[in-house]
């Protein structure tokens, strides 16, 4: 009887430990899935409005960046609302 118990102690110290271990592992996967989340939902619109920037400063004659420079600035804000949203989703 007393090997059954300590068997039996043995195995749930043992899967205590395992689900542990797969605990902390997956915490390590969501921050490094959020954190390459996060940076695609700031860097994406920012990139989104330089090309559309430059495509529009090429479509008016004579050297121009204020389309460029007004869609980065926008994409900045459009990417911290999107951030801002995704954490507060998190929570």
């Amino acid at each position: 009887m007393s090997y059954r118990r300590k068997l039996l102690e043995c195995t749930r110290r043992d899967v205590r430990l395992l689900d542990r271990q797969k605990r902390g592992s997956a915490t390590w996967i969501g921050l490094l899935f959020s954190g390459g989340v996060l940076g695609l939902l700031f860097i994406v619109p920012i990139i989104g409005g330089a090309y559309l920037g430059r495509w529009l400063d090429t479509q008016i004659s004579g050297y121009s960046v204020r389309w460029t420079i007004s869609l980065i600035v926008l994409g900045i804000g459009f990417g911290a609302y999107n951030v801002f949203r995704f954490l507060q989703g998190k929570s």
